[in-house]
């Protein structure tokens, strides 16, 4: 399952997080976005319980990607303990992601 992440929900969703969680920088218009999100989609389903998923519209959700310092998207961060453990920037495979984990 995926979660809508916005600022609101980010603390209590990702950084008090007891499993990893991987973040998915998108928009709608970003054509790469949409080829990796069935990826993803994905992911968050075999890796249900054992890592969480969320999904940040970069235009609704300005201060968050200012905050991870996003400059091109998509762009996959993977958060352990509230920390940036690896960053994956553009159109990955899904070996390339899963190996991220």
């Amino acid at each position: 399952m995926e979660l809508q992440i916005t600022k609101a929900n980010y603390e209590q969703e990702v950084l008090k997080s007891d499993v990893p969680v991987l973040l998915d920088f998108w928009a709608t218009w970003c054509g790469p976005c949409k080829m990796i999100a069935p990826i993803v989609a994905e992911i968050a389903e075999e890796y249900a319980g054992k890592l969480k998923v969320g999904k940040v519209n970069v235009d609704d959700e300005i201060e968050l990607a200012r905050e991870f310092k996003i400059a091109s998207i998509p762009t996959l961060v993977l958060i352990k303990d509230g920390k940036v453990a690896a960053t994956s920037v553009g159109y990955r495979p899904k070996s390339e992601i899963v190996a991220l984990l």
